[in-house]
């Protein structure tokens, strides 16, 4: 296989986090959830900055177990040696926010897949083709977990890899605390102490907070126990986490007094939440100690992984990303509370969205409006909308076979079934919010948009079409605006992405090749950064040209652009695709009626079978999938 650059071993599980915070973790009505435990945290945060990482750990046979390894894949860790346990259950976590100083947390770890594991379930080939192998203290509280992680560190020697440990002292792990004390982050322990000093004596690299070094040196004073350490493993590096005050490190050799390590100062940032930010910490060292970096710039990066992941909720997905990294250590702390830092909120959202979508193809259905139109002049009703939409879905499907790049725009009125069979899929689906024909824009799901959007899966994006021209009315625009930065911060809240369908024409007002390149820079202009735009033609490759260049200057990390049809005969959408598709800012599109509009009058006026619908839904669909490709060359 091919060179990795870190491995970690040990703990995985799944993390509820409370999302209420400022009270007991009693009072907790809803729980995130989220990816955790110590080496999968570190893994994550490796794979953000740009390392090759894989975890070594195992997770139970059902959807949570599978819930972590889809993570784990999603953010690029290799799962090749994380054990699918059939008969034990996956960890679990519950943890809160109480306040600066109280995190209360409760382990269940009883029998769970990852407290199993034993040195026969170690993959050597995995272990002997990385650069460095991550241990932690934890996996040294139990003979099997630490014959395990011995074994760990012979096999990845063998390959030529450096040891680092990460102490992560939690004493309830060992058994030195009730369960609901599992926030209690030092206990003195002769027996941990003795272990952990094993565990020292393995590694090139030791890592841990003033508390760890205690317990791990066995000294009540924190220089005592670094001298301790230091003569237990001479040739070590000593990496001392201090919090707010950012981090020393005692490379070989170098006396065990302040002034003779390598210190930075850290970040003065808010403290949010303290969890999790001792793996960034881990992750952002590596990213600098494998590039072989000088141990200040480590250090540095180090303390900004932390400070960032301090200041937001959950620990793993929190995690910042290698372009995310960079921008914060170029310009620094401007706001306390990184969480409220909107560039860096945008950059860290936009490098962490779900899935790659270098070309889309929707098949867009969602209408409400049109279709009941259409039952009504027929003498039909509802039902007769969702069987023709479920129609419209066979299609979808047909199309779909052996392609990655196909997705639907549908709604929640006539399209239930279709969104709950498309979930799992390796579909795109967008579903709309807006209350159709709306102006000024309003949402469809009432006023409360944030508790309504907790409701939808978070693999749908959400799709607001707001008909808006730059030239309309000043209170009118400024209405529109605020309705869409409204939905815009909803999104954000419930971790979903946004597509904003932009149509100009309708006002009576003019529209050139200028007009939605300006709506756009408006848009911008306001604070409205959605991952993905959604617009009709933009009238030539002038047009496209300028809607190129406001949305790379303003946004470059925007997802791009999909065509609209507006319900144009399929030769006329077949010939604005193509050129279109000229323009890299265009990833493809997402048309409806000019696709099932003729196919929807005949079934509902009772001139076409079932049968033909597929038939003429695919063959238009595939004809605007050819027109395509063929202008774009095959390329994304």
């Amino acid at each position: 296989m091919n060179r990795l650059d870190v491995v970690t071993v040990g703990r995985v599980g799944v993390d509820l986090y409370g999302e209420q915070w400022g009270g007991r973790l009693e009072d907790v009505a809803s729980f995130a959830k989220y990816l955790g435990g110590c080496p999968a945290n570190i893994a994550v945060g490796c794979a953000r900055l740009g390392l090759r990482s894989a975890l070594v750990s195992a997770v139970g046979d059902e959807p949570m177990g599978r819930f972590l390894l889809e993570e784990l894949m999603r953010h690029g860790v290799e799962v090749r040696g994380v054990r699918v346990d059939p008969e034990r259950p996956t960890a679990l976590v519950i943890l809160g926010i109480r306040d600066r100083d109280t995190f209360p947390l409760v382990f269940f770890r009883e029998n769970c897949a990852d407290a199993a594991l034993g040195p026969e379930d170690l993959d050597p080939t995995l272990l002997r083709a990385t650069r460095c192998l991550v241990v932690t203290g934890t996996h040294f509280s139990k003979p099997r977990l630490a014959a395990l992680s011995r074994r760990a560190v012979a096999l990845a020697r063998e390959g030529g890899a450096r040891i680092v440990l990460d102490i992560d002292y939690r004493p309830v792990l060992w058994g030195l605390t009730p369960r609901a004390l599992g926030e209690v982050r030092y206990v003195p322990s002769a027996a941990v102490t003795a272990r952990l000093r094993e565990a020292a004596t393995l590694a090139d690299v030791v890592v841990g907070t003033e508390e760890e070094f205690r317990i791990a040196g066995g000294a009540e004073e924190t220089e005592a126990a670094l001298v301790r350490l230091r003569e237990l493993a001479p040739h070590a590096l000593l990496v001392l986490k201090l919090g707010a005050a950012g981090a020393v490190a005692y490379p070989p050799d170098t006396p065990i007094v302040p002034e003779a390590g390598v210190r930075h100062s850290g970040f003065p940032v808010e403290v949010y939440n303290v969890l999790g930010a001792g793996d960034a910490f881990m992750a952002g060292f590596l990213s600098g100690w494998l590039e072989d970096r000088p141990l200040p710039d480590c250090l540095a990066r180090a303390n900004a992984c932390g400070a960032i992941v301090v200041s937001r909720h959950g620990c793993a997905p929190a995690m910042p990303t290698r372009p995310e990294l960079e921008r914060f250590l170029e310009r620094g702390v401007r706001v306390r509370a990184l969480r409220r830092d909107a560039e860096l909120a945008h950059v860290h959202r936009a490098t962490t969205r779900r899935g790659r979508w270098p070309r889309l193809f929707a098949l867009a259905f969602d209408h409400r409006s049109q279709f009941e139109a259409l039952a009504a002049a027929s003498g039909r009703d509802g039902e007769a909308i969702r069987a023709f939409k479920a129609l419209v879905y066979r299609a979808l499907r047909e199309v779909a076979e052996g392609r990655d790049d196909v997705g639907l725009l549908v709604d929640d009125r006539y399209g239930e079934d279709i969104l709950a069979d498309a979930a799992g899929r390796p579909l795109w689906v967008g579903r709309p919010v807006e209350e159709p024909g709306s102006v000024p824009l309003r949402f469809a799901v009432g006023r409360d948009l944030g508790t309504h959007l907790r409701r939808w899966p978070v693999t749908q994006c959400v799709k607001c079409l707001v008909l808006y021209h730059p030239d309309d009315p000043e209170p009118l625009r400024r209405a529109q605006e605020e309705a869409l930065l409204t939905l815009q911060e909803a999104c954000h809240g419930s971790d979903h992405e946004l597509l904003v369908e932009v149509v100009p024409g309708r006002s009576g007002l003019p529209v050139d090749d200028a007009t939605l390149a300006r709506a756009l820079a408006r848009l911008y202009d306001r604070g409205l950064r959605p991952d993905w735009w959604k617009l009709p033609d933009a009238g030539g490759d002038a047009g496209w040209r300028a809607v190129g260049e406001v949305v790379a200057r303003r946004d470059p990390w925007c997802r791009g652009v999909l065509l609209l049809g507006l319900d144009a005969p399929v030769a006329a959408a077949e010939r604005a695709v193509a050129v279109a598709a000229r323009h890299p800012v265009v990833r493809g599109f997402a048309i409806g009626r000019t696709i099932w509009g003729d196919a929807a009058r005949c079934w509902f006026a009772g001139e076409m079978e079932d049968a033909l619908v597929v038939a003429t839904v695919a063959g238009r669909y595939r004809r605007l999938l050819a027109a395509f490709e063929r202008a774009r060359g095959g390329e994304p």
